[in-house]
């Protein structure tokens, strides 16, 4: 089915919006949620929850990009719940990928911070679009959507070393662009 027809589906309040988007979209949901949660049941979990905010937000949003709109639920509703047993038990597998990213990234705290969110978005997409394809995609499955480094090396053809050390000088670009635009990391 086509996504204007699943979009369509959710706008007629007709409940097959759901196993459609299920049937499309829920094998690249649940990878995610499974990538930031490292547990079947939790990501499924995730994944129901998705069509329900999916359910609740259509109308009114109706989306340009269907898969993106479902991966950017899933992955929020992810982190969220990732946060939350983080906060009982402190651990788990997003610790990895947080710890990589902080040495280029700005810390968060302040209500400046807060304002300034906008533009680091911006800088960011910036860094990203400038970027070869294949580094743009390594960094974005393993940042965005938390795939494990060896994952990402068996997609891109190469050694899962290889992949950790492009993966490095791709952290330590974008720390070099914050900088450049003002940015303290």
């Amino acid at each position: 089915m086509e996504d204007a027809e699943i979009i369509s589906l959710y706008w007629a309040r007709d409940e097959e919006a759901i196993p459609a988007s299920d049937e499309k979209y829920g094998g690249l949901c649940r990878a995610l949620s499974r990538n930031i949660l490292d547990s079947p049941e939790d990501a499924e979990e995730c994944v129901n929850d998705t069509w329900h905010r999916a359910w609740d937000t259509m109308p009114p949003q109706r989306p340009q990009l269907l898969r993106a709109y479902f991966a950017a639920i899933t992955r929020n509703l992810s982190l969220n719940r990732w946060h939350k047993a983080r906060a009982e038990k402190r651990g788990g597998g997003l610790d990895v990928l947080l710890s990589e990213l902080e040495d280029c990234l700005p810390a968060a705290g302040s209500v400046e911070d807060a304002v300034e969110s906008h533009e680091l978005a911006q800088t960011i997409d910036r860094w990203l679009t400038g970027l070869a394809l294949a580094d743009r995609v390594a960094f974005l499955r393993r940042y965005w959507y938390g795939q494990r480094v060896d994952q990402v090396a068996r997609q891109a053809g190469c050694s899962p070393n290889t992949m950790t050390k492009r993966l490095g000088r791709l952290r330590e670009s974008l720390r070099r662009a914050l900088e450049q635009e003002g940015i303290s990391v």
